[in-house]
């Protein structure tokens, strides 16, 4: 037995989502703060459908590494793991979520591929040793507690389908609800920059390469403006950072410095923030750069 009758039987594994169709990209939803609910109420559904339980598995964490969404599962039953395995191997999952997907974001289809891993393994590679399987998720333990803007998800999923079950008429009746954590789920809708008004919006991967690209030297500065609100990003963070990427140069330390308030600050990683970091030390030209303020693309 892998577990004695003491301890609870607890894995983790990691599931990479990426839509074979060019013009869906699921990382890309899933940051949009209109689409992301939908979105997680169908992993959530689909999720739910292969263990037949809607506790069967938990999601710590939903990361958005383009073109993939990768979702952290955690199973704290073995019996809940295998019946996942199998829905997973059958196809049954990915045929679900593609269903969940589709009603939810009311699309025509969404056609997915799928890599279950555990730690360094490629679970793929081994779905018929089914007992490997479970042996290689077992031993990966969660390093994380579940995610706070989960937590959040889940209470909108959850009014929402009150709304429906009372109403039978979910988009109208459940979408009031779901701002319903004090706005978080868009903490700022405007700022002002230049006397203009912009629309808050979390940070696009375009706005993460450009900053890397055209920050320089000035993106310890900028970390230093950042981690005033933000803790991932404290005095020895940064200096460490500039160590630890110092052989692949400016570009690499300014990625890997975004990438640390991106994946802390999850929505809340706003460009609202990013642009009064930028205003802050004086980097007015990458700023107008993020907003789309200059009329051609290259920017000294």
């Amino acid at each position: 037995k892998m577990a004695g009758s003491s301890a609870p039987w607890i894995g983790s594994a990691y599931l990479f989502l990426q839509s074979t169709c060019k013009t869906i990209v699921l990382p890309s939803l899933y940051e949009s703060s209109q689409k992301k609910p939908s979105v997680f109420k169908a992993l959530k559904l689909a999720l739910a459908d292969s263990t037949g339980s809607v506790n069967g598995v938990d999601m710590l964490k939903v990361h958005c590494s383009h073109p993939h969404l990768i979702v952290q599962l955690k199973f704290c039953k073995q019996e809940n793991c295998r019946r996942f395995l199998q829905s997973y191997r059958e196809g049954a999952l990915q045929e679900s979520l593609q269903n969940h997907l589709q009603l939810s974001l009311a699309m025509t289809a969404v056609p997915l591929e799928m890599e279950l891993k555990a730690g360094n393994e490629h679970l793929d590679n081994m779905l018929k040793d089914e007992d490997r399987c479970l042996e290689c998720i077992y031993r990966e333990k969660p390093d994380r507690l579940r995610d706070e803007e989960i937590a959040e998800l889940e209470e909108c999923l959850k009014s929402l389908i009150v709304h429906h079950s009372t109403n039978n008429n979910m988009a109208v009746k459940g979408s009031p609800s779901l701002p319903s954590q004090g706005g978080s789920i868009s903490p700022q809708v405007t700022f002002i920059f230049q006397g203009q008004q912009f629309a808050n919006r979390t940070l696009t991967p375009d706005d993460h390469q450009k900053f890397a690209k055209l920050v320089s030297k000035k993106w310890k500065q900028v970390g230093r403006s950042l981690q005033k609100n933000c803790r991932a990003l404290r005095d020895p963070v940064i200096d460490n950072l500039a160590l630890e990427y110092d052989r692949e140069g400016l570009y690499e330390q300014a990625y890997q410095l975004l990438l640390r308030f991106i994946q802390s600050e999850g929505k809340k990683a706003t460009i609202a923030r990013l642009i009064a970091a930028l205003e802050e030390n004086g980097l007015i030209s990458l700023a107008e750069e993020l907003l789309g303020l200059h009329s051609n693309e290259d920017c000294s």
